[in-house]
């Protein structure tokens, strides 16, 4: 059975510094087994540019990840996690992240 994530893409805000206190004082601790059911891993990450040096449209990326699409479906459809969703959405300052739900393909080198 193929595992399943929640990616969420963040605008680049409009105040920066504020956003990145926001998100690591009061976003990301809210992203726990009690919140999400079944979350196998998080992983939330910075980025800090692209590849030919123009400004990136996303400032932080998070994935949260999960055994199975059921279990992910299962997790995100709890009231504790639609908080937690209304939560990145009013941080998101640069405009509505972007949530996709992805079914995982790894390949272990």
């Amino acid at each position: 059975m193929a595992g399943a994530k929640i990616i969420v893409l963040y605008p680049t805000p409009t105040d920066a510094t504020t956003f990145e206190r926001v998100y690591a004082q009061e976003h990301a601790p809210m992203v726990t087994a009690e919140n999400f059911k079944g979350i196998t891993r998080f992983v939330g990450s910075r980025v800090v540019g692209t590849p030919d040096g123009s400004p990136a449209p996303f400032a932080r990326i998070a994935e949260l990840h999960f055994s199975s699409m059921q279990a992910l479906q299962a997790a995100a459809g709890s009231p504790e996690a639609q908080k937690v969703v209304a939560h990145a959405v009013s941080i998101s300052s640069g405009g509505m992240p972007v949530i996709l739900v992805a079914e995982e393909e790894t390949k272990t080198f």
